[in-house]
């Protein structure tokens, strides 16, 4: 018995050890000292001698370095070598891309808050700010989403030329070249607006500045062409699109079907060298009213004309839309969504090689330019959208659930609608927490391409499930379509939101975390490029090293797990106190369960991860879920730490450390390995996975949507919002404001408006004193907004029939 307490001690001395991680000689001596003094105290021999046998062992790994290469490091990178995953091209070039940001942090088991709270946000500069209050506001107020979806099939002509007017289409192109020069985030601003008021037109304004020709030029344009094309652009003289999809290749850009011949052909009366192409595009946004096309093909040369290769790789050209050979014009209709999207064909088309964006030097740098491109642009709009979406939920589903009354109380006070808006609010503060952060890496020269992946795939689905709580809340005014109807519009287009630059499925599964493991681990992408190194003795002079910083980072990860699992974090050492700190120190426990549960699934899995998606996407969702939950730490610290916005603090952390938590549990539970499923488990969740929100922070949270006050402001700021009781939102926004005026005038009556308030109710209530003249008006004006929030559209038959 004595000795197995003994054998107890010195794992746990091992596990501190390995948690404080001393350096190898200082670990070396602290373990020998201990197992010197178990020794004497009594252990026995039979343990000791296989015990000190280890102790030596450990100590020569370290400190033998001849040995350890010869006999440790060679062997396993023979082993490592054939679990490589073989990387095609595209994946090759897409991990290459960008740069890696706060995700390193996570990944690295120990995050660095005082790194995340030195991210200073950065406020809309005075011209940025003018442009939200002015041309955008003013765009806003004249958009009849009703009309340009059921009605026009389109923006109105004028809506058209004030994007052009004014510059919606040149926010990020520099003024130099006649655009706004905008950052991110006013790019980011403007498309929420926009959104909060008429899907169709925020993606109208949106696609050009993000990824198309526009982008693209300013990154890779030769100066030739950015002088010509971007100030047209700017200007919207040019409309661009982006066509990359194609029927066959789908989101694999890798297969390419459409292929380019390098030729001689004549262009304005010339002979010149160009490219001949036959090409087949679909679902691309603003291509039946696009001039100018961004193309992706595949370029081949098999004559040789330019020298080198046959396959010269995937290039990207501009092409004129009045050009020979292309068909464009028709239209697809996305879920009824009515912004301009549709197939280009092209038939025997000729394009001279100073089309090509970068000219010659371009050529087979197409994907390079597209994946980093698209690792800013992912991050912008498709958030902002979807972001703008669940700020209009907060806001006026929060003002509805308010106004609405069932059974003599507004809907909003009953728990089934609370559980269902304190989704809602959480989830908002968590999108713009995470929008926010992510403009910061944007605008100070971050390319961060798994973290712009997070925001694609996470937003948009937090979009979706804002909606769908916001129409459960509305319930039959949600469903039924018409002038009246807010979120129903929401609900058809965030499917759309998803589907677009690859499905979520793709993201979720092959994306976050199979480019984040190799992009953000310290180790993973050294380790794998010194494997590839054809001179086995640099192989092994590079690994050997790496290889033990690794051995001794996961080895961390895995005694900082079980120690910060087993106080929930408690003695994790973080620079906040109160929330904030407590917070951050659970953030640290789930961060290195993460680290090492992500190195022991490499190590088990190998090169099988690509095909394990499930067990990917698990990890992937744990590091998405740590990203936002740093990001609403940040965001609330840069906001001042406001009281009134806690419930939303706690709510958005606990609700994104219990999902990280259901997926470590979700991706031991379907190890290959069961067994060492449940040895995790137990190892990092010893004490249980974190909890979720509870019914009182529920209530909290619900109880900020339902009335008007500085949290809720916060909450829904940018979006826009109307006071004309003509429309739905100004309705809302009214009736919320004098919801709690009206509640108390209607108790000062008791039972005189039993059948509803009336004119000759009021009076007879005023003439007695019952109320005075203030809060009849008041009871008035609300009776007569609730009555036109309740009532739905209809409309005759007849009216109904397309076309009509």
């Amino acid at each position: 018995m004595n000795s197995l307490l003994w054998i107890v001690a010195l794992l746990l001395i091992a596990s501190v050890v390995a948690y404080r991680q001393p350096g190898r000689t200082p670990a070396a001596g602290v373990l020998g000292a201990a197992l010197l003094v178990a020794t004497l105290g009594g252990l026995s021999l039979w343990f000791a001698l296989p015990l000190w046998l280890l102790w030596v062992a450990f100590a020569m790994l370290l400190h033998a370095d001849d040995w350890r290469r010869q006999y440790v490091t060679k062997p396993v990178l023979a082993f490592y070598r054939r679990q490589l995953p073989v990387l095609s091209d595209t994946e090759r070039e897409a991990m290459e891309a960008g740069s890696v940001w706060w995700e390193r942090e996570l990944f690295s088991g120990q995050p660095d808050w005082e790194r995340l709270e030195g991210f200073a946000d950065r406020p809309l500069r005075e011209d940025e700010q003018a442009f939200l209050d002015g041309p955008v506001e003013r765009l806003c107020a004249r958009l009849d989403d009703w009309r340009i979806t059921h009605v026009d099939a389109d923006l109105p002509p004028d809506v058209w030329q004030t994007l052009r007017d004014e510059g919606f289409f040149g926010l990020l192109i520099p003024t130099e070249y006649g655009g706004k020069g905008f950052s991110h985030r006013a790019h980011s601003a403007v498309v929420m607006k926009l959104a909060s008021r008429s899907v169709t037109a925020a993606i109208t304004a949106m696609v050009p500045n993000s990824l198309g020709p526009g982008e693209l030029l300013r990154h890779y344009g030769t100066d030739a062409q950015k002088e010509h094309y971007l100030p047209r652009l700017a200007r919207g003289q040019d409309v661009p699109c982006f066509a990359l999809t194609g029927p066959q290749a789908g989101s694999d850009a890798g297969a390419l079907p459409d292929i380019g011949v390098v030729c001689r052909g004549q262009h304005d009366g010339r002979d010149v060298l160009g490219v001949r192409l036959t090409f087949e595009k679909r679902y691309i946004t603003l291509a039946p009213v696009a001039t100018l096309i961004g193309l992706a093909f595949r370029l081949r040369d098999p004559d040789g004309l330019l020298g080198g290769d046959v396959e010269r790789g995937i290039t990207v050209l501009l092409l004129p839309a009045d050009t020979p050979g292309v068909e464009r014009g028709r239209r697809h209709l996305p879920l009824d969504v009515p912004f301009q999207n549709g197939p280009i064909v092209g038939r025997d088309v000729f394009a001279p090689l100073e089309w090509i964006i970068g000219g010659e030097a371009g050529i087979g740098r197409g994907w390079q330019m597209l994946v980093s491109c698209l690792s800013e642009g992912r991050g912008i709009s498709l958030p902002a959208l979807s972001t703008g979406v669940a700020k209009v939920a907060v806001r006026y589903t929060g003002a509805y659930a308010r106004v609405r009354e069932q059974f003599g109380l507004p809907i909003g006070r009953f728990e089934g609608v609370q559980e269902a808006l304190a989704r809602i609010g959480g989830r908002c503060y968590q999108m713009d927490a995470a929008r926010r952060l992510t403009l910061h890496g944007l605008d100070a020269g971050e390319k961060p391409a798994v973290v712009t992946a997070i925001l694609k795939y996470q937003l948009t689905e937090r979009g979706r499930q804002v909606v769908n709580d916001a129409m459960d809340v509305q319930a039959g005014s949600g469903v039924m379509l018409g002038p009246r109807n807010i979120m129903g519009r929401y609900y058809q287009v965030m499917p759309v939101a998803i589907t677009v630059e690859g499905a979520n499925i793709l993201t979720r599964n092959l994306i976050v975390f199979g480019q984040g493991a190799v992009r953000a681990h310290p180790y993973l992408l050294d380790e794998m490029l010194a494997a590839q190194d054809d001179d086995a003795e640099q192989a092994l002079d590079r690994f050997d090293p790496l290889l033990l910083a690794h051995a001794a980072y996961a080895l961390g990860n895995a005694a900082r797990g079980f120690w910060l699992g087993l106080s929930r974090g408690r003695i994790a050492q973080v620079p906040g106190d109160g929330d904030i700190g407590r917070y951050q120190q659970r953030v640290a426990w789930l961060s290195a369960a993460f680290a090492f549960a992500a190195d022991v699934t490499l190590l088990v899995v190998g090169g099988d991860l690509k095909r394990r998606e499930r067990l990917s996407a698990r990890l992937g969702d744990v590091l998405s879920e740590l990203y936002l939950a740093s990001a609403v730490l940040w965001r609330y610290e840069q906001d001042g730490q406001p009281t009134d916005d806690l419930p939303l603090l706690r709510w958005a952390l606990d609700d994104c450390l219990a999902r990280a938590g259901d997926a470590l549990d979700a991706l031991f539970a379907n190890y290959p390995k069961r067994w060492l499923g449940r040895l995790l488990r137990g190892l990092v969740f010893p004490t249980g996975r974190p909890r979720g929100p509870d019914d009182e922070q529920d209530r909290h949270v619900a109880e900020l949507l339902l009335a008007p006050g500085d949290a809720r402001d916060r909450l829904s700021a940018g979006i826009y919002r109307s006071r004309d009781t003509a429309e739905a939102t100004g309705r809302l926004e009214i009736a919320a404001e004098l919801a709690d005026a009206a509640t108390q005038a209607r108790r000062a009556l008791r039972g005189a408006l039993a059948a509803g308030a009336d004119e000759d109710v009021l009076a007879q209530a005023q003439a007695a004193g019952v109320i005075d003249a203030k809060q009849a008006d008041v009871l008035a004006q609300y009776e007569a907004l609730e009555r036109e929030i309740i009532a739905v559209d209809a409309f005759a038959a007849a009216s109904l029939k397309r076309g009509a």
